[in-house]
């Protein structure tokens, strides 16, 4: 798969910029979470605001991102006036030994990673849907971390296990004992802070007990481990159906095409998202279309 936009030899050498990118991790080690939709909808709202959006896939598998953005850049190619993010894809290194691997990973990531938040204003960054060298090394850089969590007990299992009853948590999970231990490295590193927001994508219209009792567990969970929650996307084909156009709800509004209400509901829960994240005001660079 390749690169969207070519990276250019020798970025790495301004480093570091005045106003580096603000990062933007998403997060979740179960796959079916939303995150590339998420992601898609973050990037082309920040974009429509004016800024210079830098994506970086590292979902070597589904590679989701990365052929949303090239529909995304077939889609203008065809004549539609679309913002694009300058975007880049990395394959994890092949190396057989792990530490040469890692050594590897670490070198072309922060070569890619380097050139993006100097020539951006955000940089948002898919993760794969599992532990990886990779995805644990964004984590680590990420100054807001987005986690998408379907509303079931199923996935609320990736933030902790719960009892018996459902509403009673017995242990962290792996996934936010690996955060916890990115926050760590990232305040070591350069002290600085990772804001943790968890939105509960795919929410149900009905107002079932099963519902609640997932609201109550995450209430608690947040305040157990430091994460805020943050209103997702309800359930609704609209969002798939725009992915072979490389397209969001906020591009599909702005085009003037007919919208229905359930369209029109859509674009409220993307903005409802992005005030949640209470990401920064900042002067936007020149964009750069992919």
């Amino acid at each position: 798969m390749s690169i969207v936009q070519p990276l250019t030899p020798g970025a790495a050498a301004s480093w570091p910029p005045a106003q580096p990118a603000h990062i933007i991790v998403i997060g979740n080690e179960k796959g079916g979470s939303g995150k590339s939709t998420t992601a898609m909808h973050i990037v082309v709202s920040l974009l429509r605001d004016g800024y210079s959006v830098g994506t970086l896939d590292l979902d070597a598998r589904q590679g989701t991102l990365t052929r949303y953005v090239n529909n995304r850049k077939r889609t203008v190619e065809a004549g539609e006036n679309l913002p694009l993010s300058r975007h880049a894809f990395l394959q994890p290194s092949e190396a057989p030994v792990r530490a040469e691997a890692e050594a590897e990973d670490r070198e072309r990531f922060e070569v890619v990673f380097c050139e993006l938040l100097a020539a951006c204003d955000f940089l948002v960054v898919d993760t794969p849907g599992s532990n990886t060298y990779l995805g644990r090394l964004a984590h680590s850089h990420a100054n807001t971390l987005v986690t998408p969590l379907n509303d079931s007990y199923i996935d609320l299992d990736m933030l902790a296990n719960v009892d018996s009853s459902g509403r009673d948590i017995v242990k962290l999970s792996v996934y936010s004992e690996m955060v916890f231990e990115q926050r760590k490295a990232r305040m070591m590193r350069d002290r600085g802070a990772i804001d943790w927001v968890v939105m509960r994508n795919r929410l149900s219209n009905l107002n079932a007990r099963n519902k609640q009792d997932i609201a109550d567990v995450m209430t608690a969970l947040a305040r157990r481990i430091g994460f805020r929650i943050a209103p997702g996307f309800s359930e609704r084909v609209i969002y798939r159906e725009l992915f072979p156009r490389g397209l969001t709800m906020l591009d599909l509004l702005e085009s003037g095409e007919s919208a229905s209400m359930s369209h029109l509901a859509a674009r409220q829960e993307v903005r409802n998202l992005i005030e949640a994240l209470n990401l920064p005001q900042r002067k936007p660079k020149a964009q750069s279309a992919a």
